[in-house]
């Protein structure tokens, strides 16, 4: 059985099979033409240096022999920006020094004109790894992966909102549970469904006021059959499946 631990105080896990990977999502390298437009002062090639910089540092630390980023590696859904041009293959160096591992997302379109060789890119599906299922989460699950007991995605952006709040615009981690036959109607049994927070810092702190629901063909699978747990980055849990509509 595979085993999955949050890093505390960061959004990203790690998966420990026979090798250990470091699982990461949603970095919308690119969402900065918004902030550019608006006349915010901000250097894309600075803030790919800052994700470099905390990968690398999750890496080193943790002892790690993989990276699997689960999609939205760029900002546009189906054209390239010139600021992607620049900025991602920038950020895909980072493929020269661990083995790095793309599930594409819904705003990955034309991405594999911006991967290099040495970037593995699977299809939009995911990868198993042991009983775990790494997807986005914006395309259901064939029934090809109905062995598996859990189900790690991002694209949803778990966010809590609540002006006046200490936590308002802060990213969550959630967790799912319910009846396996309601993603894979052919199983039994009960699955975990872990939908991550969004790796790029700075996406809700300018985009907050004009949150949009994504919406995830898994989590419509579900409908009320569901226990959850919201959780903060720094382990304190928030709440259960009665405030989930309002955090995704």
């Amino acid at each position: 059985m595979v085993k999955t631990r949050i890093i505390p105080s960061q959004p990203a896990l790690i998966l420990e099979d026979i090798q250990r990977f470091l699982v990461v999502t949603d970095l919308h390298i690119g969402f900065e033409i918004g902030m550019i437009s608006n006349d915010i002062n901000v250097r894309p090639e600075e803030i790919v240096e800052e994700i470099h910089l905390t990968l690398n540092s999750l890496i080193k630390s943790e002892k790690l022999d993989n990276l699997i980023i689960l999609g939205d590696i760029k900002s546009g859904i189906d054209s390239i920006s010139k600021i992607e041009w620049q900025t991602v293959p920038m950020f895909f160096e980072i493929g020269k020094k661990i083995n790095t591992l793309v599930v594409p997302g819904n705003h990955d379109g034309n991405l594999a004109h911006l991967i290099p060789d040495y970037i593995t890119m699977t299809g939009p599906s995911g990868l198993v790894i042991g009983d775990t299922l790494l997807t986005h989460g914006h395309v259901m699950p064939s029934e090809n992966f109905s062995h598996v007991d859990k189900i790690i995605m991002g694209h949803l952006h778990p966010v809590y909102f609540q002006e006046g709040s200490v936590l308002d615009g802060q990213r969550l981690w959630v967790s799912i549970k319910t009846r396996k036959q309601n993603i894979f109607p052919s199983s039994k049994g009960e699955i975990e469904i872990i939908i991550m927070p969004s790796f790029n810092k700075y996406f809700y702190a300018t985009h907050k006021h004009y949150h949009k629901k994504s919406i995830s063909p898994i989590l419509a699978r579900i409908k009320e059959d569901y226990s959850a747990k919201i959780v903060t980055l720094d382990g304190s849990i928030i709440g259960d499946e009665s405030i989930l509509k309002n955090i995704v």
